[in-house]
């Protein structure tokens, strides 16, 4: 089996009203997804997205004529490819795809089978008075939720406190809370310091009173005696973070050191579906959790809940979910349905050969830049 082509599909789909993400300065008034289709001498095609691929026409030939199943020798060109400023993983993702329909088995099965669903948290985007926030848990709660993650931001700390009480408030203690500071990176442009250590112990301090599940990002990546610090001085609030890291040396010293209590790389943004199986059992074998960060569109979604449910992952699974801003209709918008989970809050891996990928193809072609 060869690789014969390999075809990119750049989309924009508009966004009005605008999603006001909390770890952006600016209002985000569309969302871009690319999607990556391999195809081989078999006729099969391998779907992938996540990342925008760009610069991708550059090291196209170092894939074409290979077999697709020779996924390690991929992997390791993709992170040459990477090192010299792209971001491929999504390639990966569509690799996979074709592995586990030559195999005939979902990729989870490939990657362990540990589980077919995870229970997923709802994970907020902005920033919202305690008031509509209270009213978006309540709605995650009626969908099936069991969990939600709420940001803060750094520059009014007192309103997220005041949300997260009032959401504490409002659904008691068994509806888990999560808090992202959004501190360990910076989207391009956003110059912007980080919060002080000294500011960061108090304000996780205060999450730990109300028994928040975890503080995600509290500190830039490179801190990493600042993470230590803030697991040794808050005993009953998990520290996650590494959703973006794009380093795998630096995340092994992370294990190494014991940095984090939650490992959240993303395996179409950060370091790939097989690197984040490693680093996962890894975590998973030091008594930590791997729970990846799935902020993409419904494939990368659909690609870090394979990784996820292959090894056991957990204890939840992040489902991008707050609306009206962001609802599975605008972020799956190239699907011919929108991931949605269970009454029980359950995201289930799709048991389809592959990656269980539905395009609609008439909005790749409505969409299509």
């Amino acid at each position: 089996m060869k690789i014969t082509a390999i075809t990119l599909d750049r989309l924009r789909l508009e966004l009005d009203p605008p999603l006001r993400a909390a770890w952006d300065p600016d209002p985000r008034r569309h969302f871009d997804a690319t999607i990556v289709r391999v195809r081989t001498d078999d006729g099969l095609v391998g779907i992938g997205s996540g990342d925008t691929m760009a610069g991708f026409e550059a090291v196209e030939h170092l894939f074409l004529g290979e077999n697709p199943l020779d996924i390690v020798r991929h992997v390791k060109a993709i992170e040459t490819a990477n090192f010299h400023g792209g971001c491929f993983w999504p390639l990966e993702v569509a690799l996979w795809d074709i592995i586990g329909q030559v195999a005939g088995l979902p990729v989870a099965t490939l990657f362990g089978n540990a589980t077919r669903s995870l229970p997923a948290y709802a994970s907020s985007a902005e920033l919202k008075s305690p008031e509509e926030r209270v009213e978006t848990a309540l709605r995650a709660r009626e969908a099936g939720f069991r969990a939600m993650k709420i940001r803060i931001d750094r520059d009014h700390v007192h309103r997220g406190i005041a949300a997260v009480t009032a959401v504490r408030d409002a659904l008691g203690p068994d509806f888990e809370i999560m808090v992202d500071l959004n501190q360990s990176w910076r989207m391009a442009g956003d110059t912007s310091a980080a919060s002080d250590l000294a500011k960061t112990r108090k304000l996780v301090r205060r999450l730990a009173e109300l028994d928040v599940f975890w503080v995600e990002e509290p500190l830039p990546y490179h801190d990493l005696d600042g993470f230590k610090a803030l697991r040794a001085e808050n005993p009953g609030v998990r520290i996650a973070a590494g959703e973006m890291h794009h380093s795998v040396p630096e995340l092994l010293r992370y294990l190494e050191h014991d940095v984090l209590d939650v490992y959240q790389m993303d395996v179409v943004l950060a370091v790939g579906m097989h690197r984040a199986r490693t680093l996962a059992e890894l975590a998973q074998l030091k008594h930590r959790a791997f729970t990846p960060h799935s902020w993409t569109n419904g494939i990368g979604v659909l690609a870090n809940l394979h990784v996820s449910a292959g090894v056991g992952g957990g204890p939840y699974f992040e489902f991008p979910w707050d609306p009206p801003g962001w609802t599975p209709e605008r972020r799956d918008f190239m699907l011919g349905e929108p991931l949605m989970i269970t009454a029980a809050g359950e995201l289930e891996v799709p048991q389809r050969p592959g990656l269980g990928i539905e395009l609609d193809e008439e909005a790749v072609d409505r969409w299509r830049i």
